[in-house]
């Protein structure tokens, strides 16, 4: 916390506004796993047995374990810069950026990548959510007329205009434990319908027969899948932010117990998932496993609606930092008074935008690859090793100085290929694909 005694600087300030905005600092420690878990955990995980089919057995299993685990120390570099500066708490990604790169470059670097990351990410839960409730619906009532795609992600932008009027971090607390609940969940009967199915008459785990250009940026599509899979990055500061912080327990204590828990339930989710849906489909898995499983009916259809719950959680986590910023800057730009109609306002036009782009384009892993690249890479791969570098200065050619130009070169590569490969699946898809169906 600040002190009464600290000099006034941007980002104390930045920091009042954030308690003005009635966010109190009172969190526990769990809270930071199961919003973390919220956050990292979802839509990605049914798609790392598809990736695994354009990157096999090797490589794919070692670019999990390896994101995992790069990540894992990215999430505590940016726990321990939270307070790196003592009377200041960095309560949002662009506060470190100004801090790391200067006022003026700072929100240049960082704030694109953190909207990329979370506006992609609502836009993919959007037609998740709408695609899993469809699947639900097909499953629990057969005899039901079928119903587009599209109004089903209509349907689940809907609940949204409500949800969306919550007014903090906090409000969300319970859909949040909610969806990390259901995460565990649907990933459980995902790997176990997989296990108990076995595998598919005639499965292949060679390579897709296709061109090698096609192959090549499939490929690229699928490093940008596994980097979706580990977003959390995006808003851990945000998470941090509630948690209070004294000196004899600052709050990175906190929060790192609470990253650790969540970067186990991560393990448990998403390597079997990977590994047994791989086993059981092969190279012929679909962007999303769940859709390939259909007996029993019962569980699939279970699985389906705890993905549409946790999806439901997931929006809302990575748009309230959103919320904040649009309706910072209309308070700012257009003196818009603050109160219920700048909520309804900022918000609803922004859960309409994000529904607009996932009915208009519904292209599950595709999205993934695209955002995942553009956006996830970076602020989960390597903007926390450059702002380590440029704030705590290790030495050079030690250790640490090595892990850090390691993870920095890694995800600007991952973040290449998969933007690449990404944009080239959607414009290629979209060429045959019919529009509002």
């Amino acid at each position: 916390m600040v002190s009464a005694s600290s000099p006034p600087s941007k980002e104390v300030q930045s920091d009042q506004k954030w308690v003005d905005n009635g966010l109190p600092r009172n969190a526990k420690w769990w809270y930071s796993t199961f919003h973390t878990v919220t956050a990292m955990i979802g839509a990605g995980v049914l798609s790392l047995p598809y990736a695994m089919a354009y990157l096999g057995w090797g490589p794919g299993t070692l670019m999990l374990l390896l994101s995992w685990c790069l990540t894992l120390n990215t999430m505590w570099q940016m726990i321990q810069l939270h307070e790196c500066v003592p009377g200041t708490r960095f309560d949002r990604y662009i506060d470190l950026g100004r801090h790391a790169f200067g006022p003026k470059l700072g929100p240049w670097i960082v704030l694109p990548q953190q909207l990329i990351v979370q506006v992609g990410c609502d836009i993919v839960y959007m037609v998740t959510g709408g695609k899993c409730l469809k699947k639900f619906m097909e499953i629990a009532c057969t005899n039901c007329t079928p119903i587009k795609q599209s109004y089903w992600i209509l349907m689940f932008g809907a609940i949204h205009f409500f949800l969306s009027q919550l007014p903090n971090f906090n409000s969300v607390a319970g859909v949040s434990l909610a969806a990390a609940v259901m995460s565990l969940c649907y990933s459980t009967i995902s790997w176990g319908a997989c296990l108990a199915r076995g595998r598919v008459d005639n499965v292949s785990y060679a390579y897709k027969k296709t061109t090698t250009s096609d192959l090549m940026f499939r490929v690229f599509n699928a490093l940008g899948d596994i980097s979706f899979a580990f977003a959390g990055h995006a808003v851990v500061l945000e998470i941090q932010a509630t948690i209070p912080s004294t000196p004899q327990k600052p709050s990175k204590v906190s929060m790192w117990k609470g990253a650790v828990g969540a970067y186990f339930i991560n393990a448990i989710c998403y390597f079997p998932v990977a590994l047994i849906g791989y086993w059981t489909f092969g190279r012929d898995v679909p962007d999303n496993v769940l859709l390939a499983l259909e007996k029993p009916a019962w569980l699939i259809a279970s699985a389906n609606l705890m993905v549409f719950v946790h999806v439901v959680g997931s929006y809302q986590v990575y748009a309230m930092p959103v919320f904040d910023l649009i309706e910072k800057m209309m308070i700012k730009r257009l003196n818009f008074p603050t109160g219920l109609a700048l909520r309804l306002v900022a918000r609803t036009s922004y859960v309409a935008f994000t529904l607009f782009v996932g009915v208009t384009f519904p292209f599950f892993g595709d999205l993934l690859g695209f955002f995942g690249g553009f956006g996830f890479a970076p602020t989960s791969y390597f903007l926390p090793s450059v702002m380590w570098l440029i704030i705590k200065k290790p030495k050079r050619f030690s250790i640490n100085w090595f892990i850090n130009w390691a993870s920095i070169s890694i995800g600007v590569c991952i973040m290449l290929a998969s933007t690449v490969g990404g944009l080239r699946n959607i414009v290629t898809d979209a060429s045959t694909y019919s529009f509002y169906t």
